[in-house]
């Protein structure tokens, strides 16, 4: 979509408290005069390239390519054209080109500004509203200079100056995908500690860091807790002792201090670290994280850092060992075979609250298992059976195209379009529109997304519907694992020691 700021209307649309005000109207009337709009804003696909040069990493700018040059065909005075898409660094000096060729007007000038998205699926219009930064990037010229001050200004109508960032063209160009990249980053590198968590029998959430120069000699220990994060007050002697708190202490010695998730709470109140993006989980998705490092990659690639490419790239293969890892746990778990094995897939979706499926990790976990025979049943609140289908048929990277919804899939060969009630005999994976559906007589469960929905289940009803031994694979650590072993459920949750069933005797 390209988004048009009108002469005059902007302010009205963007007035503080409103941001969504009136805006229909005002493409509306962009619309209807292109050639006069002073700042456009230009929202284009840019998916990552699956053939020729670059494939599988670098953007295809095809799409903002042929923006660029309709623009140019229409334009009729000067403009101010601003990069919305995800873009390589560099990628506005090939727009200027483009546009500054195609313009058969040789008084119309352009000004390339980049204001990358900082948006999160699921909580868009917030972050639209109240965002933690605005980034403008333009050329170092007072052409270039004034276009930022112009765009800063439509920003300033509903945020607050000291937020709108500015920098010079190339930063902001690199700064989303950098982003991007570093909290991907955080997240495979806790998935990577709860691999390691799981071997040697720690645990990912059962250790806090509260501290302890405790010792005979210590007369008395008080705790402040702040949101669930313990602080430790130490007094040995009358002395406070409080700086020299350094240790990790056992969880279930403080059996009454609140700390969820704490190993990542252990981490994250380093204040130096800080404590998001780091619950570990069967990998990332969405559809940003992958494909920005990959264009990142090639970048890097591109000017000779090769070292600095693959370093990158272990953040995508440690989220793709991930999503393996987790397969080959729910395979080796069910004594090596989950041939004609129902198992239910609670969640499609790559996080709560959301309906998008862009590289969630519950497409390659569905594949992995239906390769070895397993048939899978689906059921997610917000996604509907088409686009999980579709999903699971489509290329790599082919969802990122703009014909994607509008092309007739071809499903895999195991993978067919089962209605509800369909026997599990109709293919390898089937939609189900209750969690019942897709429980029943299923040998497991794997829980793909953080739906709060998902905590709140009759688990003990539910186990009487399954095959046994009932396994539960928790994929995101959301659910009460002690209840469930309780119940009767052999439970596998990520990065914490193996239930005595899962572990190999050899």
């Amino acid at each position: 979509m390209s988004c048009c700021f009108c002469d005059g209307l902007s302010a009205r649309c963007l007035g503080r408290g409103g941001v969504l005000r009136d805006l229909s109207g005002v493409l509306r009337a962009a619309a209807a005069r292109p050639a006069t709009t002073h700042v456009r804003r230009k929202t284009v696909n840019t998916p990552t390239k699956t053939s020729g040069i670059g494939a599988g990493k670098a953007a295809d700018l095809t799409y903002w390519e042929g923006a660029a040059r309709m623009i140019a065909s229409c334009s009729t005075s000067s403009k101010i054209v601003v990069e919305k898409s995800t873009v390589p660094v560099k990628t506005a000096e090939a727009i200027q080109k483009v546009l500054t060729r195609n313009c058969t007007d040789p008084n119309v000038q352009f000004e390339i500004l980049s204001n990358p998205e900082f948006l999160a699926e699921g909580t868009a219009i917030s972050d639209l509203q109240n965002p933690d930064r605005v980034l403008i990037g333009g050329q170092e010229t007072e052409s270039g200079r004034k276009a930022v001050a112009t765009l800063k200004w439509v920003y300033e109508h509903w945020i607050p100056s000291e937020r709108v960032l500015t920098a010079n063209l190339w930063s902001a160009e690199l700064a989303k995908l950098t982003a991007n990249a570093f909290l991907a980053q955080r997240i495979s590198s806790i998935n990577s500690i709860s691999a390691l968590c799981e071997t040697t029998g720690a645990d990912v959430s059962q250790m806090c860091l509260l501290g302890s120069v405790i010792d005979a000699d210590v007369h008395a220990m008080t705790l402040d807790l702040c949101m669930g994060i313990g602080t430790a007050k130490i007094e040995k002697g009358g002395q406070d002792m409080t700086s020299q708190v350094v240790h990790l202490v056992p969880f279930d010695l403080l059996a009454d201090v609140p700390c969820p998730d704490p190993v990542a709470h252990a981490i994250g109140t380093d204040s130096r670290i800080g404590s998001k993006f780091l619950n570990a989980s069967v990998g990332f998705g969405g559809s940003c994280f992958q494909k920005d490092i990959l264009n990142l990659c090639y970048v890097c690639e591109s000017v000779g850092l090769k070292e600095v490419a693959d370093y990158w790239f272990s953040v995508v293969s440690m989220n793709d060992y991930q999503k393996n890892r987790f397969v080959e746990r729910v395979i080796s778990s069910m004594f090596n075979t989950v041939s004609k094995k129902k198992i239910a897939i609670l969640g499609f979706a790559f996080k709560k609250d959301t309906g998008d499926t862009r590289e969630t990790p519950a497409i390659d976990v569905c594949k992995g298992l239906i390769r070895d025979g397993g048939k899978c049943a689906i059921y997610d609140p917000e996604v509907k059976q088409d686009q999980i289908f579709r999903d699971m048929s489509t290329p790599k990277f082919e969802w990122d195209r703009p014909n994607y919804n509008k092309t007739e899939s071809h499903f895999l060969d195991n993978v067919q379009v089962c209605g509800h009630g369909a026997p599990d005999t109709s293919g390898g994976c089937r939609v189900c529109s209750t969690p019942e559906d897709a429980i029943t007589d299923a040998h497991a469960i794997c829980v793909m997304t953080e739906w709060d929905a998902f905590k709140t289940y009759d688990y003990p009803a539910l186990y009487t519907k399954m095959q046994k031994p009932a396994f539960i694979f928790d994929g995101r650590n959301v659910l009460d694992h002690n209840k469930l072993r309780e119940i009767g459920f052999i439970v596998y949750a990520l990065g914490k020691p193996l239930d005595p069933f899962l572990q190999k005797a050899y």
